[in-house]
């Protein structure tokens, strides 16, 4: 398949990259309620790109079929309003079976989750996911790197085998090592995606992305997208505004090794009374100290 085919994936991926969150009922099964409300939501605020079973989704607590049904919610909520990228990961075969899944159920692309694994070669980096992007030719496939040691001479091999790896969330949190990266792959070959949200968002625009994931936007789709605008016309004073609205916030969900990366966005959208604040272990709820704090920045933000 030529890489014209998939020129809506690719202009998906330079955008805001929603990761909506995955509510839990009070008997802490997935709230599917809850789920389609917080995805009509994102849409109706203008997000036309979706990632279920992401790690704002808590990707890694979710059953294999409790990530079948986030991601045959999210295919219907979005309908032909947004391009859906569906997280896959895990064992191999667990993966293509996730990849294929997604396939029949209509969505456009899979974002494969970086392999946990304590021991990773960079070959074998490679083969994992020649494997998954075999498996759906027709899908674009999109590496979620978050090794630091990946060459980018490994990403170019890999799509040389698969001309569907389109993209890449890079969420490495050095951006001189992005613009290496990215110019040893190939900057104009991929779709470069800030894979660690607003913060890192101006800088790794600088060095050639055009689209970042967000968890944030399940709270205030406008901010985030307010920020995307900013950095598409190069106006990166007006960026950092946002990125200065958005710190607090940001550095709650990233302290002690983003331990509260997921609690603090569920924790946000329970003061605006959109889901419970439940997490699943091994995350946590937010201390009750820290509540206020959380709850008084999203209220700033829906003004």
């Amino acid at each position: 398949m030529s890489s014209v085919a998939f020129e809506t994936q690719r202009a998906a991926l330079a955008d805001v990259v929603a990761i909506p969150v995955t509510p839990f009922a009070e008997d802490g099964s997935v709230d599917q309620t809850a789920h389609r409300a917080l995805l009509r939501r994102l849409l109706d605020g203008g997000i036309r790109t979706l990632t279920p079973n992401g790690n704002t989704g808590e990707f890694y607590a979710l059953t294999p079929q409790e990530r079948q049904l986030v991601t045959e919610s999210t295919l219907d909520e979005a309908g032909e309003r947004a391009t859906v990228l569906v997280g896959v990961g895990h064992d191999v075969p667990t993966a293509v079976a996730s990849a294929r899944h997604a396939r029949e159920r209509g969505a456009h692309m899979v974002m494969v989750h970086q392999p946990v694994h304590p021991y990773v070669a960079q070959s074998g980096w490679v083969d994992y996911h020649r494997v998954i992007a075999e498996s759906v030719p027709e899908l674009g496939v999109v590496p979620y790197v978050r090794n630091a040691q990946l060459a980018g001479a490994r990403l170019a091999e890999l799509a040389d085998a698969c001309p569907n790896v389109i993209g890449v969330k890079y969420a490495v949190p050095d951006a001189a090592k992005f613009a290496a990266f990215a110019r040893d792959a190939g900057l104009d070959r991929f779709v470069w995606v800030a894979g660690l949200a607003e913060p890192y968002a101006p800088s790794y625009f600088s060095a050639g992305a055009t689209g970042f994931t967000s968890g944030l936007v399940n709270v205030a789709p406008a901010v985030s997208l307010n920020m995307i605008e900013a950095l598409r016309s190069g106006d990166y004073p007006a960026a950092m505004k946002v990125w200065e609205q958005i710190r607090r916030f940001e550095e709650l969900r990233a302290a002690n090794g983003s331990a509260d990366n997921v609690t603090v966005v569920k924790e946000a959208l329970a003061a605006l009374g959109l889901c419970r604040r439940d997490v699943r272990p091994p995350s946590r709820q937010l201390p009750e100290e820290e509540r206020a704090e959380v709850a008084a920045i999203a209220a700033g933000w829906s003004i």
